[in-house]
Order: C-alpha cells, then structure tokens, then sequence
C-alpha cells in the first residue's frame, strides 16, 4: 500500500477544476422495478447533473415520481431528460481528524469509519486522507475494503489540525479522479470528520468553498465536539454543505460515530439522479439551482447552484 500514499506539505498546486456542468448519460437503468443493480452513466454532451436527497422531517423519502420534481436554473423551469432512482457507483473520500486531540477517540472513530466502508457496493472506490500537521493521502482510490481499513485503522494522531488543506487536496484527487475515467459519471462525496478548527493549514474557509462551489462534490461534515472549535469554522462547514447539497452533523461522543456514518450511507444510496440541458446556453457566470417536489412536506437538497464556462453550452 505504501505506493498508493501521498503526502501533501505545504502549499497545493492543482490543475483547473473540472467542470461539473457538463455531463450527459448515454446509459440509463429503469427508474422503476425491483432490481437496485447500480447504473452506469457516461459523457457525452452538456448536461447538468444533480444528486438530490428528498426528506420530510428527519426522515429520507423514496419512491417519487419524475413528475413530482421541477428544476429552477436561475428561477427559470428546466426540462427534465434524465431521471432515476437507482443507486449509482459511488467515489468517497473519507478525510480523518488525525490531530493530537483526536487521540483519546481514535479507536473508536477508525471503527465507525471502518464499518462505513463495509457498506461499500462492489462498484464503489475510495480514498482515505488524514490530516494533522500535513495531509496524507493513504490509500488512493480503490474497490479493495481491506487496504481502506489498513489505511484508516494504521493512521496515528499527533499535532495540529490541517483542515482546509485535506479538503483542498480532496477536491484536487476527484478532479484527478474524473480524468483517468473521463466519461463515467458517479455520485461523489466527501465525509469529514474532525473535531476542531484548521491551526495547521495555509488555506481558509473561503478558499475551499470556491473549490467546492465549482465541483459536484457532497460534502459532509461530522464535527465531534469536544475540541476546540469557532464561529469561523462552523460557518465554513456549513457553507461547504449548503454548496454541494450535503450536511454537517455534531455528535458529542464517538459513539454516536456509527449511527452518523450510517445516515451518510442511507442517504448517498437513496438519492435521485436528475439531468438536463439549460435553456440559457449562452449566459457564463454562477447559475443558481433550486429542485422542488410536489409531494406533501417534502422538501429537496442539492447543490445550490454551478458555474456555467465556455465548455458549457
């Protein structure tokens, strides 16, 4: 496994972000039917795709049909062309607080992290970050759920807390992710844990959030209180989770850790996958996104909106 690790030190030099707007599916599985194979979407013309969760309450909803969703782009109605509710492959970086305060909590957050992988599909790949002092990539992304245990359960805390950085670095292996499978579509996600503010890094909040604005990444976010935490970095958190239509999640003891991971996991397997072209093609720039169901105290989340470029059409 040692060749898969990579350390990052210092400052982060990453290739332009892919754009997440343009995506088009080739391949399609039925919307409907008892088979939950996981689909396969390629690339092939401008599409914007979306990863929506609907929920009432606290409680995830499934089962809805095409027609209960409308997609806003910039307040204007968009013609729904790709639809499904099937699981789709999934790309997870779990990024792992490997701080000095971490070290008391270690054993049990490598448990939860652990029992997170095992609800991988065969489909799925992964990577696992530590951040501390620097930020580490230990296990590139793989299908093999036995190097992503090593990698999680062989991490050993010590120094300071390099948040900003690990995300930053995250976002720049999906990138590099897209490029070496260029044409496959799937539903990626960030999951943090950490349990106080970035005191390593030479990034900010604002940098990040840049980044993931201009990604299809979810981010989310479990904070573990008891570390120190701040008003800037709560706010960051979140605003990274509103971004990219993910969450943050504070738990008070590792042992909540199990149960969190497994709302990730329930959720990331039950979204809906929605597609189409804009209908303002030629306008650059930030374009806002709003989904809307017609369903009874359902509401939906996704990513708060994309930056249309000269690749979009």
């Amino acid at each position: 496994m040692a060749s898969d690790r990579a350390q990052v030190v210092g400052a982060v030099n990453v290739p332009p972000p892919r754009l997440a707007a343009c995506v088009a599916v080739l391949a399609v599985a039925a919307t409907s039917g008892p088979a939950k194979a996981q689909t396969v979407f390629r690339t092939a013309t401008d599409m914007v795709v979306l990863n929506v969760t609907a929920t009432r309450g606290q409680q995830i909803v499934g089962g809805l049909p095409r027609e209960a969703f409308t997609v806003l782009e910039d307040g204007r109605p968009q013609e729904i062309q790709v639809f499904s509710r099937d699981p789709q492959p999934i790309a997870l970086s779990l990024l792992i607080d490997t701080s000095t305060s971490m070290e008391d909590r270690m054993t049990l957050a490598a448990d939860a992290a652990v029992g997170f992988i095992q609800r991988l599909r065969p489909d799925d790949i992964a990577q696992v970050v530590t951040f501390n002092d620097s930020t580490e990539i230990r296990q590139a992304f793989t299908a093999d759920q036995r190097q992503l245990e090593q990698a999680i359960r062989t991490a050993q805390p010590h120094g300071s807390t390099s948040l900003y950085t690990a995300l930053y670095v995250a976002f720049a292996e999906f990138e590099r992710l897209g490029r070496q499978t260029r044409g496959d579509v799937r539903r990626q996600a960030i999951v943090l844990l950490s349990d106080g503010e970035d005191t390593a890094g030479l990034l900010t909040g604002d940098d990040v959030l840049e980044r993931a604005r201009r990604s299809d990444v979810i981010v989310f976010a479990i904070v573990l209180r008891g570390g120190s935490t701040s008003t800037s970095y709560d706010f960051a958190l979140r605003s990274m989770a509103q971004a990219t239509g993910g969450r943050v999640m504070t738990v008070t003891s590792a042992a909540e850790l199990p149960a969190i991971y497994t709302q990730i996991a329930d959720e990331l397997a039950t979204q809906y996958t929605i597609g189409y072209i804009s209908n303002a093609p030629g306008r650059r720039g930030w374009r806002p996104l709003t989904v809307r169901i017609d369903a009874p105290g359902v509401v939906a989340r996704t990513r708060a909106g994309y930056l249309a470029s000269p690749h979009t059409r």
